[in-house]
C-alpha cells in the first residue's frame, strides 16, 4: 500500500499548488476564449476551448516534470519538451481543422478553429509557467473576437450575427438578387 501511495503522490520539481494553479489558469483563460465562441453559437464553444487549454497545460506540466524525473535521467534517455509543443500543436490543429467547413462556396468555422488553436497555445504556455504570456494572449484574443468583430459589422464588412440581410454570417457576402427576391424553397418558374 505504501508503494501505491508513493507512486500516486510522486514528488515534483514544481510544487503541486503551483501545478494546480496553472491548470486552473488554463481552465479560466480557455473559458474566456470559449465564451465568445459559445455566445455566437459555434460548434466549438466554452467546454471545447476549456478542454483544449487544460489538456495543453497538462502536457506542458508533464513535459517539464518528466525532464526532472530520476527514472528518466539516465544517459540513455533523452527528453525534449519541444516535442510536446509540436505534438500538442499538431493535435489541436487536427481538431481545429475539423471545425472548418467549405460549403456552398463559403468557408465556415475558420475563426473557431483559430480560437481552438489559441486555446491550446494558452494552455501550453500556462503549463510551462508563462502566466503573463497566457494572460496577454487571452486578452488579445478577446479584443480580436469582440472588438474587431463589432468593427467588421460597423464597417459593413460582415453582417450582424443572426441576420441574412448582408449574406452569410461568416463571409458577409451579399446574396445574389435572384436569391434575395425568390421566396425560400421556390425555383422561380411561375411565369
Amino acid at each position: 500500500m505504501d508503494q501505491i501511495l508513493a507512486d500516486i503522490l510522486v514528488g515534483t520539481r514544481t510544487p503541486y499548488p503551483v501545478i494546480f494553479a496553472r491548470l486552473c489558469g488554463a481552465i479560466l483563460l480557455g473559458a474566456l476564449i470559449g465564451i465568445e465562441r459559445e455566445k455566437r453559437q459555434r460548434p466549438a464553444g466554452l467546454r471545447t476551448h476549456i478542454l483544449v487549454s487544460l489538456a495543453s497545460a497538462i502536457f506542458a506540466v508533464v513535459a517539464v516534470e518528466s525532464v526532472h524525473m530520476t527514472s528518466l535521467s539516465g544517459p540513455e534517455v533523452r527528453i525534449d519538451p519541444i516535442r510536446v509543443v509540436e505534438a500538442v500543436t499538431a493535435g489541436v490543429a487536427f481538431l481545429a481543422a475539423g471545425m472548418i467547413v467549405f460549403s456552398k462556396g463559403e468557408i465556415k468555422g475558420l475563426t473557431t478553429g483559430a480560437g481552438m488553436w489559441l486555446a491550446g497555445a494558452v494552455g501550453l504556455s500556462i503549463g510551462f509557467g508563462f502566466w503573463l504570456i497566457s494572460a496577454f494572449a487571452a486578452v488579445a484574443s478577446l479584443i480580436v473576437l469582440f472588438i474587431l468583430g463589432r468593427m467588421e459589422v460597423a464597417l459593413q464588412w460582415k453582417a450582424p450575427e443572426g441576420t441574412e440581410e448582408y449574406g452569410s454570417k461568416e463571409t458577409g457576402r451579399p446574396r445574389s438578387d435572384a436569391a434575395s427576391k425568390a421566396p425560400s424553397g421556390s425555383d422561380d418558374r411561375s411565369g
